[in-house]
């Protein structure tokens, strides 16, 4: 798919297909393309943690996910994502800007962008959910302190054709001089 058409086409979807299933391989296709997204100094801290197996997913959305978000994502696949804090946004230990661990987020957030857009090439769709139980999930798959979790990322197939929300207007959001 062209680059233009997959960034009009990827929609946030709240209703998965229940009859078609996502596989492993189709998770590892999309956490390989996470990985080429650049990072503070190819530090490469981003985490993933993933259900795939409906007894897992259950599980993992059970104790994961508030009844809302569990909801949203019944049917899909759960991709829990993490950075590992104290190495992106820092040199020799001491954070390289104001923005310290803020860097692993961001970087982060473009390692996600791809694995939705992966997601999207591939014919899958994507929910990123932030309202989740860290301490559970921490818990359920043994993330070290030392990673901080950010989203829950939902993958399967829609069931639904979500409406594209309007965007603002460029100059409500850039200033170009």
């Amino acid at each position: 798919m062209e680059f233009n058409e997959l960034i009009q086409v990827r929609r946030s979807v709240r209703k998965y297909s229940t009859e078609k299933k996502v596989t492993k391989e189709q998770i590892e296709e999309i956490l390989k393309a996470a990985q080429l997204a650049p990072t503070w100094a190819n530090s490469q801290t981003g985490r993933y943690y993933c259900a795939v197996t409906e007894e897992e997913i259950k599980r993992i959305g059970e104790i994961g996910l508030p009844e809302f978000n569990l909801n949203n994502a019944k049917g899909a696949a759960l991709i829990v994502t993490t950075f590992v804090k104290g190495i992106a946004g820092f040199r020799e230990g001491n954070p390289a800007n104001e923005l310290g661990d803020e860097w692993g987020a961001y970087d982060l957030g473009l390692q996600n962008a791809y694995l939705v857009l992966k997601a999207a090439d591939i014919g899958l769709d994507t929910l990123i959910m932030g309202i989740r139980n860290s301490d559970a999930l921490r818990e359920a798959f043994s993330i070290s302190e030392d990673e901080e979790i950010a989203a829950v990322i939902a993958v399967g197939y829609r069931d639904q054709e979500p409406a594209f929300r309007p965007r603002k207007e460029l100059d409500e959001i850039a200033k170009i001089i």
